[in-house]
């Protein structure tokens, strides 16, 4: 279908966030993480309780943002890998998406605000969000959470890390989690899908832009190799938990993500996924502005619930 009618006032706008990601008018990395890619949500949405914290990681302190829900613990517990390319975003980026996961799960939800590139390259991003889930895991309890009740989430990079983390759970045998949400992941470094060649500009996230973070996030692009970078790469999908993938229509990442979820399936993994006709990459973190971002929400949201038991 074409672009969703609640799409088009935006794209423009949207373009040109994204413009200054690549190209000769690129702008300073740290002035580009200083400007929201997408509009911050003005109201947002309450919980329980808000606490900023650091823990410790392989490369020094990682700053945590833990949300907990007016509800009675324990609770399950969701790791949230925020998106930007392994180079953007923040906590604050996706603040409003951890606060509606943290009502609509009634979860205690820990977003995790790794290493970003190029500063900090492969794998010290992937390394830092595998240590928090260690140590939300054996800090379960202190947190108010269940630690048999355990799951990662993510979009975009953060999908990518999520997807990543579940892998390296079950093969270093590391915490059990119960689920793992993917949204719009980026789980492949080939650039060659028919998605990448049919919305490679003019829908937000561009082909260039995903050249760029990839670029600055491997360094030496056959790092791509490996699967704790890219997870479309690792041998086996064999004994990962189950999963949600969300992809949008009109998103280069939406066919390695579908990809992903085909081979996660083939694998003996349970596997919803949902493509959302005429959305674009980002749309979950607009619900403010896009029915379908909060559709997918709470599609996302009960897919936990049920994974939590």
């Amino acid at each position: 279908m074409p672009l969703h009618p609640q799409v088009l006032p935006m794209i423009e706008l949207l373009n040109e966030s994204m413009a200054g990601i690549s190209g000769s008018g690129a702008m300073e990395i740290s002035t580009m993480r200083e400007v929201p890619l997408a509009p911050l949500a003005e109201n947002p949405t309450a919980v329980g309780d808000v606490e900023n914290r650091r823990i410790p990681g392989p490369g020094g302190e990682i700053p945590i943002r833990i949300y907990t829900p007016e509800a009675s613990g324990p609770l399950p517990l969701v790791m949230f890998f925020h998106g930007g390319g392994f180079v953007l975003c923040s906590l604050e980026t996706h603040d409003e998406l951890c606060r509606a996961l943290c009502r609509d799960t009634a979860a205690v939800v820990v977003s995790v605000d790794y290493r970003l590139a190029p500063e900090a390259r492969y794998p010290a991003a992937a390394d830092d969000c595998y240590a928090a889930l260690e140590w939300c895991a054996a800090h379960a309890a202190e947190l108010g959470a269940d630690g048999t009740r355990i799951a990662v989430a993510g979009d975009s990079a953060g999908g990518n890390l999520a997807a990543v983390t579940a892998l390296r759970a079950r093969d270093l045998g590391g915490p059990a989690l119960r689920h793992q949400t993917l949204i719009y992941p980026a789980t492949s470094c080939a650039f060659d899908t028919p998605s990448y060649r049919d919305n490679a500009e003019g829908y937000f996230l561009t082909a260039d832009a995903m050249r760029w973070f990839w670029s600055h996030y491997l360094g030496d692009m056959e790092q791509g190799r490996d699967p704790y970078a890219c997870p479309e790469n690792a041998a086996s999908l064999a004994g990962l938990p189950s999963a949600t993938v969300i992809t949008a229509e009109y998103d280069p990442l939406r066919d390695e993500a579908e990809v992903y979820a085909g081979r996660l399936r083939a694998a003996g993994v349970e596997v919803r996924l949902q493509r959302y006709l005429g959305m674009i990459h980002g749309f979950v973190s607009m619900a403010d502005v896009f029915d379908d971002g909060r559709a997918a929400q709470l599609l996302v949201a009960g897919e936990l619930r049920a994974a939590f038991g």
